[in-house]
């Protein structure tokens, strides 16, 4: 089978992730697939494997979860410590007609309680440690049974124990049902469950198939985004099917990453934005870890300008570019657009893109007040394509209520320039009055002072805009430098300097902006 074959039966029957790893081996049995990691759950399988023995592990492991006793239909929940086996589990569950529900090991035991419930009985697919963490959340009376991938505790069902299950032929759901649900970011308080299906999920490879083709060669691809996010799904599909080396990165210590970029030399990297900003600094190791990036891209959310600079800088490689694609759980890629060597730190870092052709998203502005959305009036962007994700489980009157027709809200505001090109401006709920853009602020702080690792502008108790910055090494912030850095955006109160280890993310790194700014009413409240 020929990687345009599998992608045009994929297009036509929907992207079943429980058949992947097998079409994928059909297509080229030797693609390898490198890990930085062991797996938890198969601990002999080793680091380096071909896509031919990752195909014959989610078969045993399928047949383990047969075993097991969970059956087609059911919700399996995965909740376990991070590591690239979620995804063969996922495959796994999938292969036996289950459904999917990925959720972050990030996530605290309370709001996996609350999941838990609003499943409605689902089988949880866990390990020890994560079960240590659940102690005060009721069990027994939330699941119908708890299955561990390792470190098994009493009362359940053991994978380890089940090796050797006798193999079980996979079910294939219909398209349009339920086949993967993840969740969003939780930036706003309990994260919602996004349900999507084979169509879907197979849909939004459209566009990314063709943006893949940039790569003539079979080059390695590094994946460092979380094994748990939709974005696996294709990230994962789109490498494979292509026949190119995998590798799947879970350390985020720039120096292991240097290590493993110059012993593989990846073509092409995907992360997440603050990821790629932490690994700023391997732009001046002398070794040059990023020589072999032909392409960077990142998905989850907008990055500065001057962290796209930087990396294109240090890439060897001719029209190298930074990829960036506009998109949410809910709508999967909606715009995008291609940053280059010298031009991506001068680049406004509010455009995020322009509609992608072949059959991709189509994108609209929304007046929020009766008037032409503009710069100076931002309207809501709206999203409408056949990939939109299917509902919220368990939230049905949410989900409709933020999509009318054919259209999907993205809660984000923005406008589109006369060339075409979509300006995202702020969250709606991040917006502040008087500031035109706080993700624009710290674009452009960002790109003028090098001593900032982070910052992030939020609404204060009495409606100020407070920038909240965090310094490379927690170092003191030169206060002087920081006035000339922000002389243009007099609308900023003074700057609140915290540890980095305090700032509040989401599973995908994305700043809590919300919570940032309850902080600082609570501490108005407590002084009064």
């Amino acid at each position: 089978m020929k990687g345009s074959t599998a992608y045009r039966s994929i297009l036509k029957r929907g992207l079943h992730i429980g058949l992947l790893p097998e079409m994928a081996a059909a297509v080229n049995p030797s693609t390898p697939i490198v890990l930085d990691h062991d797996l938890d759950v198969l601990p002999e399988a080793g680091r380096r494997l071909t896509v031919a023995q990752y195909a014959e592990h989610v078969d045993d492991l399928a047949a383990r979860l047969w075993a097991a006793g969970v059956r087609p239909d059911e919700r399996v929940v995965i909740y376990k410590t991070a590591n690239a086996d979620h995804w063969m589990l996922a495959a796994a569950v999938s292969r036996i007609g289950a459904v999917v529900v990925n959720l972050s090991p990030a996530l605290d035991a309370a709001t996996v309680g609350v999941l838990l419930q609003r499943v409605d009985q689902p089988t949880l697919l866990t390990d020890g440690t994560k079960l240590d963490l659940l102690t005060e959340v009721p069990l027994a009376d939330l699941t119908r049974r708890v299955i561990t991938s390792a470190d098994d505790r009493p009362g359940t069902v053991s994978l380890a124990e089940l090796a050797g299950a006798p193999r079980v032929r996979p079910v294939v759901r219909p398209i349009d049902e339920a086949a993967v649900i993840t969740h969003t970011s939780g930036t706003t308080g309990i994260p919602k469950l996004v349900v999507h299906t084979a169509r879907t999920q197979g849909l939004r490879l459209i566009p990314q198939w063709r943006l893949l083709s940039l790569m003539r060669k079979k080059e390695t691809v590094a994946i460092h985004v979380p094994f748990v996010h939709s974005r696996m799904v294709a990230a994962m599909s789109l490498a494979l099917l292509r026949e190119y080396p995998v590798l799947l990165l879970r350390e985020t210590d720039p120096a292991v990453v240097a290590e493993h970029f110059l012993r593989h030399r990846p073509a092409l990297v995907e992360a997440l934005p603050n990821s790629l900003m932490e690994w700023e600094g391997l732009t001046e190791d002398p070794r040059m870890p990023f020589a072999s990036v032909k392409v960077f891209s990142s998905t989850f959310d907008a990055i500065h300008p001057a962290t796209m600079g930087k990396l294109l800088g240090a890439s060897a490689r001719r029209g190298a570019l930074f990829f960036q694609i506009y998109g949410q759980s809910e709508v999967g890629p909606a715009v995008g657009r291609a940053y280059f060597r010298h031009s991506a730190h001068k680049a406004n870092g509010r455009c995020v893109g322009w509609a992608m052709p072949f059959g991709a998203a189509k994108v609209r502005v929304v007046s929020r007040d009766g008037k032409r959305p503009t710069e100076q009036n931002p309207g809501r962007i709206e999203v409408a394509w056949p990939a939109l994700a299917k509902t919220y489980y368990g939230e049905q009157e949410r989900y409709d209520g933020n999509r009318k027709g054919e259209w999907w809200g993205t809660g984000d505001v923005g406008y589109f320039t006369k060339f075409g090109c979509l300006h995202m401006l702020d969250r709606e709920v991040d917006m502040i009055p008087g500031v035109r853009s706080s993700l624009e602020i710290e674009d452009v702080v960002l790109g003028k002072l090098d001593e900032l690792a982070e910052l992030v502008v939020v609404q204060g108790p009495n409606s100020e805009a407070v920038p909240v910055i965090c310094t490379v090494d927690d170092e003191p912030l030169d206060l002087a430098r920081w006035r000339t850095a922000v002389a243009d955006f007099p609308q900023l109160a003074d700057p609140v300097q915290i540890p980095q280890a305090e700032l509040p993310r989401t599973a995908t790194l994305k700043v809590q902006r919300l919570a940032l700014a309850r902080r600082f009413e609570k501490q108005l409240q407590e002084r009064a």
